[in-house]
């Protein structure tokens, strides 16, 4: 069984506003991120919510997903992790790291991304647009008590450059799929991109 877990516990400081609830095409991104994903291959979803956790779970009213909150409000990416990784199904057979703020992801990447996972025998399925890796990264099960463990000063980027061997970078054709929004040019440049 494939999982998902969507890092939705930032403060979006440099966004100036919580930056998961802003529209995008009429839902809010956030919600638009889980749509994706429960259009995919993903069988389940887990949601890792912070200090803003009521009003990303309003968001998401009425869709078939599990929240964890990370009770750390100023831990990194690695601290969601960990929180979505301890609330896994022992059927979990690999887990997808969502961010919570990639407007652009679909359900064909997700889609993409598994096949690698099924069809390449590795581990450690990473989507790279002309050298650039980017998100979501899809990591078998058997990685899962290494993230909880190690690599606390450098996150999956710890995970990934200790096993190369397991590694299978995925090119994909639009890079504009692997982008995520910080501030809020990214957000109006991203309006723009997309209107009409």
């Amino acid at each position: 069984m494939i999982c998902a877990i969507v890092l939705a516990a930032g403060r979006s400081r440099r966004m100036g506003t919580q930056k998961l609830l802003l529209p995008l095409a009429g839902k809010p991104m956030i919600a638009r991120i889980v749509d994706e994903l429960q259009q995919s291959p993903a069988q389940q979803t887990f949601v890792v919510v912070g200090d803003d956790g009521e009003k990303v779970q309003l968001a998401l009213d009425g869709r078939t997903v599990t929240f964890t909150k990370n009770p750390n409000s100023e831990g990194d990416m690695l601290s969601s992790i960990r929180c979505g990784l301890s609330a896994m199904p022992s059927a979990c057979t690999a887990v997808l790291i969502v961010l919570g703020d990639q407007p652009n992801l679909t359900s064909q990447l997700v889609a993409k991304l598994v096949t690698a996972f099924k069809e390449s025998g590795r581990g450690l399925i990473v989507p790279r647009h002309r050298g650039h890796r980017g998100h979501p990264v899809l990591i078998a099960a058997r990685f899962h008590v290494e993230l909880m463990t190690r690599h606390d000063d450098v996150g999956l980027l710890g995970l990934l450059d200790a096993h190369p061997e397991e590694l299978f970078q995925l090119e994909i054709a639009d890079g504009a799929t692997l982008q995520d929004m910080d501030t809020p040019e990214d957000y109006q440049r991203h309006l723009g991109s997309n209107a009409g």
